[in-house]
């Protein structure tokens, strides 16, 4: 499909067919990289628990740097997408151009620091004996790969924002399965263990970089970034700084709020939070369908606000809900009633019997808020691709901050229910920031758009 037939789609076709469309080749994509990070556990599990657990642990602090990066793929998606809705290409260029630069030098600068300061979060999260070990490997050579990965946050942004959601579903398939072939080499026939897992990954997303420029400079498509002659422009950084930042600020207080998590978990011991790692990688692939339909509603959004049809808009965000709910519903069915084959397939070892019973629990728990999860992206969706990610921010920091973590310590405290307390926390506090977010919704504030796009052609 060319880029003019997939603005045609979004501004004037069959919203149902527009979300599809749209959202498989994204759910394909995130199917693709969550299923390579199931390979991935599944290496690393066979290494031991304790390396399994330390994966888990550290990606919070690495979250944490790359909040900012999605904070900039947010609002590159959301100023581009408007000004194509509006036919504004000249200025989607210059925004596109401004917006990789800035994420380049961040990037850099993050991949330094964060290699630097690895064993002061591994120390401050609480981590101890062969848990710091492992983790002080895995998390200083995944800080490596954050250039690569702000480099594909940026291309997606770009491309989805037109609505092409193929191009980037193709390259990070490549990608993914080229990790899922390192891995093990790495890890066993290079014997190089947990840091195996890690050195693969930044290979392949490497390559992935490399292809992405390519594709930026060469192809034809209706936002082109240009670098000859660049300057930084003052509005432009401005306004990418303003939609960005309470995205960047929701993400990583998301990831400071996990980290905290995190080390309320690990007081439990290794094997729940190695049941803690597993289970969210089981919940992320069931979650793909849903996690697609709210990333490919943020170009629908982005490019009916930019065309003044707040009402094709109203009727993506009632049908994305319909689609991520019932997707929802299978998915949770199918995991209470599949718990145990479910579990004892990613745990094998036979040293891991706790892991599995606390696996189950939380998988249990879990469960019953998939069609809450789904809702949430639906509207992270709404607010995202609005442009307005100060809503998106609020949900984000709410859910951990002010309801889950509270929830956990006063179970830890109070009772002696143990880690179902947090596995009940985290359900919960689903349920509260969807109903806060759809409050949201209908105050109507988040329809005004975040760039000027009258008179345009």
């Amino acid at each position: 499909m060319k880029e003019a037939e997939r603005k045609d789609l979004i501004l004037n076709g069959s919203i149902y067919k527009t979300i599809i469309t749209l959202s498989l080749p994204i759910m394909i994509n995130n199917l693709i990289q969550t299923l390579y990070n199931l390979v991935d556990g599944i290496w690393v599990g066979k290494l031991g628990s304790v390396q399994f657990a330390a994966t888990s642990f550290v990606w919070p602090v690495n979250f944490l740097f790359i909040s900012l990066g999605i904070g900039l793929s947010v609002a590159g998606t959301a100023i581009l997408s408007q000004l194509i809705g509006a036919s504004k290409y000249e200025e989607a260029n210059k925004y596109a151009s401004q917006l990789i630069v800035i994420s380049m030098i961040c990037s850099v600068g993050f991949a330094i620091l964060g290699y630097f300061i690895t064993p002061l979060f591994v120390k401050l999260m609480g981590g101890t004996g062969d848990l710091a070990k492992y983790s002080n490997i895995y998390l200083k050579l995944t800080f490596l790969d954050m250039p690569f990965m702000f480099m594909f946050f940026n291309f997606n942004s770009i491309m989805n924002a037109q609505g092409n959601t193929i191009t980037p579903t193709i390259l990070g398939g490549i990608s993914g399965i080229l990790n899922a072939i390192l891995d093990p080499i790495f890890i066993f026939t290079f014997d190089m263990g947990i840091a195996g897992a890690a050195i693969a990954t930044i290979l392949s997303k490497a390559l992935l970089s490399f292809v992405i420029v390519y594709k930026l400079v060469k192809s034809p498509t209706m936002v082109k970034p240009s670098f000859k002659n660049f300057k930084f422009d003052k509005e432009i950084v401005k306004k990418i700084v303003n939609v960005a930042l309470p995205s960047s600020v929701g993400q990583s207080g998301s990831a400071l709020g996990f980290i905290v998590l995190n080390s309320f978990i690990a007081s439990y011991g290794t094997a729940t939070m190695a049941a803690f790692g597993m289970v969210n990688r089981i919940t992320s692939l069931i979650m793909q369908p849903a996690m697609g339909i709210g990333a490919a509603l943020t170009s629908i959004v982005g490019q009916n606000i930019g065309a003044d049809q707040i009402d094709r808009v109203k009727e993506a965000f009632s049908k994305s809900l319909i689609l991520t709910i019932s997707f929802s519903i299978i998915g949770c069915a199918i995991m209470l009633w599949k718990d145990e084959e479910i579990i004892n397939f990613f745990i094998q070892a036979r040293d891991d019997k706790k892991v599995i019973v606390e696996g189950i629990t939380y998988l249990k728990y879990i469960s019953f808020s998939m069609p809450l999860m789904g809702i949430f992206s639906v509207l992270q969706g709404i607010f995202q691709g609005s442009g307005h990610t100060q809503y998106s921010m609020a949900m984000e920091i709410g859910r951990l901050w002010f309801v889950r973590l509270p929830m956990i310590l006063i179970f830890k405290n109070l009772t002696n229910i143990g880690s179902s307390g947090i596995w009940f926390s985290m359900s919960f506090s689903n349920l509260i920031i969807c109903i806060y977010g759809y409050i949201i919704y209908r105050t109507k504030d988040w329809q005004k758009k975040v760039v000027k796009t009258e008179g345009c052609a």
